[in-house]
């Protein structure tokens, strides 16, 4: 295991599946239909399908493919995030929320990086998607289980995050 990574693991002590289903559970319950909180969940729930796709493949073609659309996915999402809802969590005097936002999705990409330059049908590939899997679900479970819905009840102008959320993702897409 890379230096990296056993900070990576140190740093991000795993939830129990309960708990982040019952965080994901909760996050569906509380955002409001068409928020930027609603698309959040929906981007969570798309990219843990773009990992059990990557980890599905069987063969390197393929793999590679869904690693790429995984990492696609990834990083409009983080665009998204890093661009206007992080800035809204620190307006909303949640800024060590904000700050380890952008710092976890900054070690997330780098891994990424890596993770690229690996033989995709290998150990060690596996062995690195496992580890960023697990940090970005750590993230997601802590974006759903209190961030977000505390950005949701502090923050002001919803409409204008929704529509900012959107277009910062999309841009990024095409």
């Amino acid at each position: 295991m890379a230096i990296l990574d056993k900070v990576i693991a140190a740093v991000t002590p795993p939830e129990s599946d309960q708990a982040r289903a019952e965080a994901h559970a909760a996050a569906l319950a509380a955002a409001p239909k068409g928020s930027s909180f609603s698309m959040v969940v929906e981007h969570h729930d798309k990219l843990r399908g773009s990992f059990r796709e990557v980890r599905a493949a069987s063969d390197r073609a393929t793999r590679m493919d869904a690693l790429k659309e995984l990492a696609t996915l990834f990083l409009a999402h983080a665009q998204a995030e890093e661009s206007v809802l992080y800035p809204a969590l620190a307006t909303a005097n949640e800024k060590a929320h904000a700050m380890m936002g952008y710092n976890e999705q900054a070690m997330v990409k780098i891994q990424m990086a890596e993770l690229e330059k690996l033989a995709p049908m290998s150990e060690d590939f596996m062995d690195k998607l496992g580890h960023i899997e697990g940090a970005v679900l750590h993230h997601m479970y802590q974006e759903e289980g209190s961030w977000f819905q505390a950005l949701q009840e502090k923050g002001d102008h919803q409409a204008n995050l929704t529509q900012r959320f959107k277009q910062e993702f999309e841009r990024y897409l095409g």
